[in-house]
């Protein structure tokens, strides 16, 4: 009794490194398939037309920017928590978001909202000139480190208060805000160039809000589209103390 359990463990112990790398390489193949269903069953199936924000989503891999325990669940049809009260929004929010800012090659685009940094790898996928800013230091250094190690080096991240925006490399062709804020920061709306396109949800944590659309014609923001949703706070520095 005592031979064949010691032959039985021999034989896990030479197998277990053969099962352990079948394991790890379906993984990826498995990541690939949910994600090309995400994109068939959440995307196309609704409004998202725009081939090149198919293609962006179906390529970034949104289960390497939330906790690894819900990475089983990072292609569903929901919202998940990346830590300190944020979240990452459903697959179809952002790529409606990044369809509505219609980013072209070469275009500057700014992101209030870093979070984990999923939505600026989307925008990277469109255009070299992507600029985020997020004001929980924890989350941004570790959406920098997760960027730069996944390849997105055009992606500059700032630690900083996401209603002032980024004078310094203002205008911007397109700007995208990833919470909820009473209105539009005046700061964003002066930073948006000329036909530039602003989307944002606008509304009071806690109820539904609208996600807006606008662009800027001579001089004035004016609402294009709205669809509701609900987001987390755009919070100030005095409030995140």
């Amino acid at each position: 009794m005592k031979i064949k359990l010691l032959v039985l463990l021999v034989i896990v112990m030479l197998l277990a490194p053969l099962i352990l790398w079948r394991l790890k390489a379906q993984v990826p193949s498995s990541f690939a398939e949910s994600r090309r269903r995400m994109v068939q069953n959440q995307l196309q199936a609704r409004d998202i037309t725009d081939p090149r924000v198919l293609a962006a989503m179906g390529k970034v891999p949104r289960h390497r920017f939330v906790p690894a325990y819900l990475a089983p669940m990072a292609y569903s049809d929901q919202a998940l928590p990346i830590g300190q009260g944020q979240t990452i929004s459903q697959p179809y929010i952002v790529a409606l978001m990044t369809q509505w800012a219609e980013v072209r090659p070469g275009d500057k685009v700014l992101e209030v909202g870093t979070g984990s940094g999923y939505q600026a790898a989307v925008l990277a996928e469109l255009t070299d000139r992507v600029f985020t800013i997020e004001l929980l230091p924890e989350l941004a250094r570790a959406a920098e480190a997760r960027l730069k190690e996944l390849g997105y080096h055009q992606v500059q991240v700032r630690i900083g208060d996401g209603y002032q925006g980024w004078p310094e490399e203002a205008p911007f062709d397109a700007i995208l805000v990833t919470a909820t804020a009473p209105e539009v920061p005046p700061s964003l709306a002066v930073q948006l160039k000329e036909g530039g396109r602003l989307v944002i949800p606008v509304g009071r944590p806690g109820f539904v809000q609208q996600l807006i659309r606008y662009r800027k014609v001579a001089g004035q923001l004016r609402e294009e589209a709205r669809l509701p949703v609900m987001f987390v706070p755009l919070v100030k520095p005095a409030e995140a103390k």
